[in-house]
């Protein structure tokens, strides 16, 4: 019991599952309150009723999960999370836990080093490893029962981890300079050795000692080509047998297939012998068709019946 740190007026809270041993459970809960004292208090929580308990921040000191002779309870990483959250600033957490000593893919006992990762992502510190066991006869009979698991290859580890000095989503004011100088920044000194490296004038330009590099030798003869612009459309610009241009086309088969449909309307409306047709009857010749009919705007469609279309 002096492993766990506990003292008077602390609060302390025992979780336990269904594999606990009743009156295992018992003896662990007297024993605390007895160190814990009048001003203390033992709090005595199912493991799969954590969740619902609805205890506020920060509400224990210390946390003991598993530590019951012959308990075999896995922690979930909603748990730990839990945990986490109902520790005080400060507080330990000790549990006890079955974990397997070889990796084995999608087990749902994990290894020591899985069980210590899942505490530190729950938010606790300082975690390590106490001690490591064989598991007792009964309690491979337990992990069989309630965890409908076997393996040759388990032991019972006990870790601690420790929930850091501030709360989550706590925050803390930032001292910041903000006088006005008085004196303006100090430049730091310059090289003169450094500055003339680095310095190029107009007449460096000139000085035959300065190997200059032309640009224009740094291309290759493909360079000066111009491109091919079907080798510029994408893959899917074009494809099949009717010509269609892709989304956001940018190699100009849009623009031409535009101009393309442009010129088949043109061709298709019907074409005057006057050109004068669409002004009105005062301007139209005998054999018009649109004789009769309403002036239109040049392009417009207009529908002739039977009659307009019989021989004058």
């Amino acid at each position: 019991m002096a492993d766990y740190g506990i003292s008077a007026g602390q609060f302390v809270a025992v979780v336990w599952d269904k594999s606990s041993p009743v009156e295992a459970l018992k003896d662990l809960v007297d024993k605390l309150r007895t160190l814990t004292g009048n001003e203390g208090r033992v709090s005595v929580e199912n493991i799969n009723q954590l969740l619902q308990s609805a205890h506020k921040e920060s509400s224990f000191d210390i946390i003991l999960s598993g530590v019951i002779p012959g308990s075999t309870a896995l922690h979930s990483a909603e748990i730990l999370a839990e945990m986490a959250r109902i520790l005080r600033p400060g507080g330990s957490l000790f549990l006890r836990e079955p974990v397997e000593t070889a990796v084995v893919n999608n087990s749902k006992v994990r290894t020591t080093s899985k069980l210590c990762s899942a505490l530190t992502l729950s938010g606790l510190v300082e975690v390590k490893e106490l001690q490591r066991e064989s598991l007792s006869p009964e309690e491979i009979q337990s992990v069989q029962e309630h965890l409908d698991y076997q393996s040759d290859s388990l032991l019972t580890v006990s870790i601690t981890g420790k929930k850091p000095n501030f709360e989550v989503g706590s925050s803390s004011q930032l001292k910041l300079s903000l006088a006005k100088r008085t004196s303006p920044p100090v430049k730091p000194a310059v090289d003169p050795a450094a500055a003339k490296l680095w310095t190029l004038s107009a007449n460096d330009m000139e000085d035959e000692s300065v190997d200059l590099i032309d640009s224009d030798e740094l291309l290759d003869p493909e360079d000066f080509k111009k491109p091919d612009p079907a080798s510029l459309r994408a893959p899917s610009c074009g494809e099949g047998k009717k010509r269609k241009a892709c989304k956001n086309c940018t190699c100009g088969l849009a623009e031409e297939l535009e101009k393309e449909t442009s010129r088949e309307q043109a061709s298709s409306q019907p074409k005057s012998a006057c050109g004068n047709c669409y002004l009105g009857d005062a301007f139209r010749c005998t054999s018009c068709p649109y004789l009769g009919m309403p002036a239109f705007r040049p392009g417009e469609q207009v529908l002739l019946s039977g009659a307009n279309l019989s021989d004058a």
